[in-house]
């Protein structure tokens, strides 16, 4: 061994044990943050399934390939880390002597070609990248999703894979120049290429060799020091995170669909015996979050594209999912030494701690942990109020979001703990929160006019307790009954149920709210009030017949009569009116003949189409009757018309008004009627056409009233 290496050898050992504690030290601070967290015992359940979805997830990039030449930049980004890892480690054997490389491996024609490839297409792979942060950084596109993120830490880790791969192919060049490199032409083109510009220098793939791991090792330094790192711990932290989704059957959106139930130490919350001074209601400090939702937190990677598909975000409120995200997690590692050190309060807000252990904690994580986790910028709040209560849960943001991270069912769980407990909320909530307590509806109808909307029928709408012989139980939904335009689509799809000859019933007077306001607003009491009575109210109806299926117009009573009321026992198959009337056109029971005038666009309803995946359904129907054109942003990546999460009451004062968003964006189609799935859409879409002043040329109208409409003349 000569003298060059021998000092590459010290220094690279030196380095690598340096890099290797501090590694361990982070790895056991980040473990040690997320296990402050509440336990979450359902997240152990179904490991094959797990091991199936976190596998298809990352392996297949199918999250990632949503973005087309970014994923797949970001697939060989991604591949090429892992695999040239391995020549991360033969550097350690090369620096020792430049003719030795992996042991059994290292030799292989195969492991010379895959090597060679991966690291051409990683180089190409992070170029790409690093142009598109360029070209899409902050300050060179409006509203960019980049904003907010650390910039030097991203450029950080992209100059560390340009440099490592940089100096893989030199180390091969300097072998390939003095004529000990192992592989053929044929298969490692470039560092055969890069071999014949270079001198025959002996020592240059030591020196190449150690360049290549002080690159590795400074890396892992940089990163063990800076745990909140989240552009390149997520490499590792992803696996995790997307192995412990909380629906894992789901590969993608698992963070949509039905929110959690209120959880107290790992089991639902049961209000009849809760206790204030020993349940959680909600989240008030970030240790209250489980561990999954700090494990969340660190794994952020800050691509920012929950932020870029976020409705809030995009009409200029303070809303950004990344950030809500990013000052959670930084909040958490900041209180973790005041936590880890015996802090922390008691649900009623008393110090844990005593006098004596409070004397001798940092003083800046003592600060950090007396923060209150909501609060205005006055009151040094984690999270602003505002940013709390611009949420619509549209589910954008965990659609879009690569490692799965649920920021919805952590929204809504701080809206919890300040609605009841704190009672802190937009003031015109307080009116829709009293109507569902005392009327059973948010509009504050009177019960016994819920039927109404069957008046001036010419046939008798069937009643459950009427006809016992029914296959739909047709669920009206609050708007459906009371609103006026709703109302419209309540008569539409009952004309079209009985001109098919399905045999249906609704409850009529027997129907409430099913509660999918409250919750999301945050007040999972009045919720679960609500859905109880409505599943005893369910079960009779539906008797013992599984055959029997409830039917729905409103996407909200959709998801949370199918999805959420399996919470509480009921399990039954619910369609939204969309995927009944595309079938009942299928089957030939309705027939389109009359094509509407004009194109027709479709918007999509954040609780039909990302939250439950229908897309399809309703395109169906209206490609029999129309022409149908999209809207830039449609189906999983649909704009949300602002009315989801209780946001429907609740005044838009920040901002851009996001239906008039959406609205602009459909009437820049051209169509002469935009069709909508949604009571609230239908609401919020036909507002924003009257304030542009185009009521008089674009007509927003329900699906089933365009079918209604193409059906035969004496239908």
């Amino acid at each position: 061994m000569g003298i060059a290496q021998i000092i590459a050898t010290v220094l690279a050992g030196a380095i690598t044990v340096v890099a290797v504690y501090l590694a361990v030290r982070a790895v056991m601070t980040i473990t040690a943050v997320i296990r402050q967290g509440q336990p979450d015992p359902a997240r152990f359940a179904e490991p094959k399934v797990r091991t199936k979805t976190m596998l298809v997830e990352t392996v297949g990039h199918t999250r990632m390939l949503k973005w087309s030449a970014i994923g797949a930049a970001h697939w060989f980004v991604m591949v090429s880390f892992v695999i040239l890892s391995s020549l991360v480690l033969e550097a350690y054997f090369e620096v020792v002597d430049p003719h030795l490389g992996l042991p059994i491996i290292g030799h292989w024609v195969v492991f010379g070609l895959v090597t060679e490839w991966i690291g051409i297409l990683g180089t190409v792979g992070i170029l790409y990248l690093v142009l598109v942060r360029q070209r899409q950084k902050p300050g060179a596109v409006k509203r960019s999703r980049f904003l907010g993120s650390t910039m030097w830490q991203a450029y950080f880790v992209e100059a560390v894979i340009v440099g490592v791969l940089i100096f893989g192919f030199l180390i091969r060049g300097f072998k390939v120049a003095t004529d000990h490199f192992e592989y053929p032409l044929w298969a490692t083109p470039l560092s055969h290429a890069i071999g014949s510009v270079l001198p025959a220098w002996e020592a240059g793939a030591t020196w190449a060799a150690l360049v290549k791991i002080l690159i590795s090792m400074t890396w892992l330094i940089t990163i063990s020091l800076n745990p909140t790192m989240g552009v390149a711990w997520h490499r590792f932290l992803a696996f995790f995170n997307i192995y412990f989704k909380r629906s894992p059957e789901k590969p993608a959106g698992s963070g949509l669909g039905a929110l959690k139930p209120m959880m107290s130490e790992g089991k639902p919350l049961d209000f009849e015996e809760a206790d204030p001074e020993k349940d959680l209601f909600g989240v008030n400090q970030v240790e209250q979050f489980t561990w999954k939702g700090l494990l969340d937190f660190s794994t952020c990677t800050e691509c920012g594209r929950c932020q870029s598909q976020c409705p809030a975000w995009n009409t200029a409120k303070p809303l950004s999912p990344k950030l809500l995200v990013l000052s959670l997690r930084d909040h958490a590692y900041a209180k973790a030494p005041y936590l880890l050190a015996g802090g922390g309060k008691d649900l009623m807000g008393e110090e844990k701690a005593t006098e004596a252990q409070l004397a001798h904690m940092d003083v800046l994580a003592l600060a950090e942990g007396n923060r209150p986790l909501i609060g205005t910028a006055e009151e040094q709040g984690v999270i602003d109020p505002d940013v709390l209560w611009s949420c619509t849960t549209c589910g954008a943001c965990v659609e879009q979001c690569p490692v799965d991270i649920e920021h919805i069912d952590h929204i809504v769980d701080m809206r919890r703990y300040q609605v009841l407990i704190e009672s802190s909320f937009p003031s015109e909530a307080g009116v829709m929160l009293r109507n569902l307590e005392n009327k059973g509806n948010p509009w504050g109808a009177p019960q016994n006019t819920r039927e109404d909307w069957t008046k001036g029928l010419d046939f008798e709408v069937p009643r459950v307790g009427e006809v016992e012989d029914f296959d739909y139980l047709f669920w009206v939904g609050c708007a459906g009954a009371f609103e006026d335009r709703a109302k419209k689509t309540t008569r539409a799809v009952a004309t079209l149920l009985n001109e098919a000859g399905v045999k249906y019933a609704i409850l009529g007077e027997g129907e409430t709210c099913t509660g999918d306001p409250a919750r999301r607003i945050g007040n999972e009491f009045i919720f679960q009030m609500l859905a109880q009575q409505n599943v005893e109210v369910l079960n009779e109806a539906l008797g013992e017949n599984t055959t029997k299926k409830i039917v729905a117009t409103c996407p909200h009573c959709f998801n949370t009569l199918g999805n959420e009321y399996e919470q509480l026992g009921l399990k039954v198959e619910v369609v939204h009116h969309t995927q009944l009337l595309a079938h009942l056109v299928k089957e030939g029971k309705l027939t389109p003949v009359q094509p509407i005038e004009g194109d027709v666009t479709y918007h999509d309803p954040c609780y039909l189409g990302r939250h439950n995946r229908v897309f399809d359904a309703p395109r169906e129907v209206l490609g029999e009757t129309a022409n149908l054109v999209e809207m830039p942003r449609n189906q999983e990546r649909s704009f949300c018309c602002g009315a989801g999460g209780a946001r429907m009451w609740m005044e838009e004062r920040i901002g851009k008004r996001i239906n008039v968003e959406r609205t602009e964006e459909a009437l820049a189609t051209g169509a002469k009627t935009i069709a909508v799935g949604c009571p609230f859409c239908y609401t919020m879409i036909g507002d924003g056409v009257t304030g542009k002043g185009k009521q008089e040329e674009v007509e927003v109208v329900d699906v089933a009233t365009v079918l209604l409409r193409s059906l035969k003349k004496d239908a």
